[in-house]
């Protein structure tokens, strides 16, 4: 049986925020920056996103206090329901650099 290998289109560098409890979010980022990572990239969209801004304030306040807010950027994005109907999402991306 042959085992199928997937290729992440993401990069190294971004954290994407999903459900998970903001600790282990926090977790991903400061391993980030302790494996030689100069800026980490913070991505939520929709309800998420309070959980993102709480994720780059944990990291930057309390683990690596080193790390400033370098950018944030604010968008909507479309994307495809179940039924085949498409909504916008709000979504945002916190760049934390040293």
């Amino acid at each position: 049986m042959e085992e199928e290998t997937t290729t992440s289109s993401i990069p190294e560098n971004v954290v994407l925020i999903g459900k998970k409890p903001a600790m282990n979010y926090v977790l991903a980022v400061v391993t980030q920056f302790n494996n030689g990572a100069k800026s980490v990239k913070v991505r939520a969209r929709g309800n998420a996103i309070s959980r993102a801004v709480d994720v780059a304030e944990i990291a930057r306040n309390r683990f690596v206090t080193d790390v400033k807010v370098n950018q944030i950027d604010i968008s909507s994005e479309e994307i495809a329901n179940e039924d085949g109907t498409k909504s916008k999402v709000s979504a945002i991306e916190i760049i934390l650099a040293k």
